[in-house]
C-alpha cells in the first residue's frame, strides 16, 4: 500500500503543452506514471509525444479518460483557477506545483477545498514538488518534479516543506538502504492544501508505512501542530529536522512561508515542541537519515 497515489492512478497534466509542463510530464512518463491526459485551451484535439491527448478543458479529459489525480503546470496569474477547474471536473488529487500563486488566490480557493475534504478531495500545494510512491517497471508514481533515481521501495514515508530537502532525506535513506512508502512535499507557502497532520494521520493509518521523516522549516505553527498530533495519536517513530535555525528573526528566508512574525514560528520553538512528542530531531540535515535509522 501507498497514500495518495500508486500505479494506478491515472493522470491528468494541466498545461502540458508549455516548457515546465512538458518537461516534466515526459520525467513521469518516464517513470511510469500513468498520464492518461493533458489539458491547454485551444490545443484539444492534439497528441502530446504520440502518447497523451490534449484536451481543451478538465471536464472533458477526465469524462474520456478517467483521470482521478490532476498536476498542474499552469503559471502563476491562472494556477488558482487552475485548481477549481480540476475540482469542478471531479479531480480527488490535486497537485500544484506553480510557484507564486497569489496568496489572496489561494484564500479563494481553500474557500472551496475547506468544502470539499469531506468528501474525499484533497489539494497538494502550490509552491510544492509534488508526490511519488516508489516503484519499478511501472509500479509506482511520480506525480511532481522529484528526481525518480533516487527513490527505492520501502517503508519510510517523507513529508517535507522543502523540496531540496525532500530529496536529500530521501538520498540519505537509500544510501543508507531503507526504501519509502511515499514521499510528500506540502510546499511552504502560507495558504495551501495538505499540512503535516493531514499526512501524518495517512502515514500512521498506512501499514506499509513503518517510520517517518518530517521536514520543517521556520515560520508559522505547521510544525507545531504536528508535534500535537504525534504526541497524542502517532504509533510509528519519527524522525525530524528543522532548516533556518540560523535565519535572522524577522527576514524571510526562501518560502513565501519562512518568516517568523509575531514572536512565533521560531526554529528552537519547533524543535522543542517535536522532541517534547518523542520526535528525534536530527542536528543537521546531512544526519536526517542516519537519526530515522537510529529509531528503527
Amino acid at each position: 500500500m501507498a497514500i495518495l497515489v500508486n500505479a494506478e492512478s491515472r493522470v491528468v497534466v494541466q498545461g502540458i503543452t508549455g516548457a515546465a509542463g512538458s518537461f516534466h510530464a515526459r520525467q513521469c512518463l518516464a517513470y511510469g506514471t500513468r498520464i492518461v491526459a493533458g489539458v491547454t485551451p485551444g490545443r484539444g484535439g492534439e497528441t502530446f509525444d504520440d502518447k497523451v491527448p490534449v484536451f481543451d478543458t478538465v471536464a472533458r479529459a477526465v469524462g474520456e479518460t478517467g483521470a482521478d489525480v490532476s498536476l498542474i503546470f499552469v503559471p502563476p496569474p491562472g494556477a488558482a483557477d487552475a485548481i477549481l477547474e480540476a475540482f469542478s471536473a471531479g479531480v480527488k488529487l490535486v497537485v500544484c506545483i506553480t510557484e507564486g500563486v497569489p496568496v489572496v488566490d489561494m484564500i479563494r480557493v481553500r474557500r472551496v477545498y475547506d468544502d470539499l475534504r469531506g468528501k474525499g478531495v484533497r489539494l497538494l500545494g502550490p509552491n510544492c514538488p509534488g508526490v511519488i510512491t516508489p516503484g519499478d517497471a511501472g509500479k509506482g508514481c511520480k506525480v511532481g518534479i522529484m528526481p525518480g533515481h533516487i527513490h527505492r521501495t520501502g517503508h519510510i514515508g517523507v513529508v517535507s516543506r522543502s523540496g531540496t530537502l525532500t530529496y536529500e532525506a530521501v538520498w540519505q535513506l537509500s544510501q543508507l538502504g531503507i526504501g519509502q512508502s511515499t514521499c510528500v512535499g506540502i510546499g511552504g507557502d502560507p495558504v495551501s492544501g495538505l499540512d503535516f497532520v493531514d499526512v501524518l494521520e495517512m502515514f500512521n493509518a498506512d501499514p506499509d508505512t513503518h517510520g517517518v521523516i518530517l521536514i520543517g522549516e521556520i515560520g508559522g505553527g505547521a510544525e507545531e501542530r504536528a508535534a500535537a498530533y504525534i504526541k497524542e495519536h502517532m504509533k510509528k517513530p519519527v524522525a525530524g529536522f528543522i532548516a533556518g535555525r540560523t535565519a535572522p528573526p524577522g527576514k524571510r528566508m526562501g518560502h513565501a512561508g519562512a518568516i517568523i512574525a509575531g514572536g512565533k514560528g521560531k526554529a528552537a520553538d519547533k524543535v522543542a515542541a517535536l522532541e517534547a512528542a518523542g520526535v528525534r530531531v536530527a542536528p543537521s540535515p546531512a544526519e536526517m537519515g542516519a537519526t530515522l535509522k537510529s529509531m528503527l
